[in-house]
């Protein structure tokens, strides 16, 4: 199986058609999106814009919003910001999500035509390395989102090597991954305490490897691209 890399910052014109693609945003969009399935949610629909969202929850009554404009403040106007620790003790059973964030939802609608098309995040690592596993892609396209003029994305480039070595059949011990997260330029905002959009409490959330057993595939189903669960085998 072969793998490359993109960078989100870095691509200019429309991308290529891929195989399979997994879009990582590890520092939050993807860790708030497994938070958000944990804590019931049905199913989320990964839109670019605020206004995107907020046109679709009009449509949607019962849906919820959660996202952030580009730096991470919470989006105006949404029910959670792009916050792990904002979900913590939310009630979401049954309930649907529009998310909206300026890195990983742009990542998954860029490449929204691939074959198969993942969101990616350190807190299912494993899981997704098995899904792409069971369906045997000739390729495996990551997408590093986290890395800007300001920020070094070494969160998402530490998940991508995670699951690349699983993916060629290595076990290695995730701890020094999740030590990457926390030492990231982007991580280490989360602990200078100067942000109240940053708490120090979304980087434990995120710095975790392997909690859930889900994968999260993007797909279409009735003309919106769609999150769902994903297990292997499923």
């Amino acid at each position: 199986m072969r793998t490359s890399r993109l960078f989100l910052n870095r691509l200019n014109a429309a991308p290529d058609s891929h195989d399979a693609v997994v879009v990582i945003d590890v520092l939050r969009s993807f860790s708030v999106a497994a938070y958000a399935f944990a804590a019931g949610a049905s199913v989320i629909y990964p839109v670019e814009t605020i206004s995107d969202a907020l046109y679709l929850q009009a449509a949607m009554p019962d849906a919820l919003t959660t996202g952030a404009v580009a730096g991470g403040d919470a989006a105006p106007g949404f029910d959670f910001g792009n916050s792990p620790t904002a979900l913590q003790g939310a009630e979401l059973a049954g309930r649907a999500l529009i998310q909206s964030t300026a890195a990983g939802v742009l990542g998954l609608t860029r490449f929204r035509h691939a074959r198969a098309l993942f969101a990616g995040s350190l807190l299912f690592a494993r899981a997704t390395a098995q899904a792409l596993l069971d369906l045997h892609p000739e390729e495996v396209c990551f997408v590093i989102t986290g890395e800007w003029v300001d920020r070094d994305g070494d969160e998402d480039v530490a998940c991508a090597d995670y699951i690349e070595a699983l993916l060629h059949g290595d076990n290695p011990d995730p701890a020094p991954y999740a030590d990457r997260v926390r030492n990231s330029d982007f991580g280490r905002r989360f602990l200078a305490g100067t942000n109240p959009s940053l708490p120090a409490s979304d980087l434990e959330l995120c710095a975790q490897a392997d909690l859930f057993d889900f994968a999260l595939r993007a797909e279409h189903t009735d003309g919106r691209l769609q999150l769902q669960r994903y297990r292997a085998g499923g």
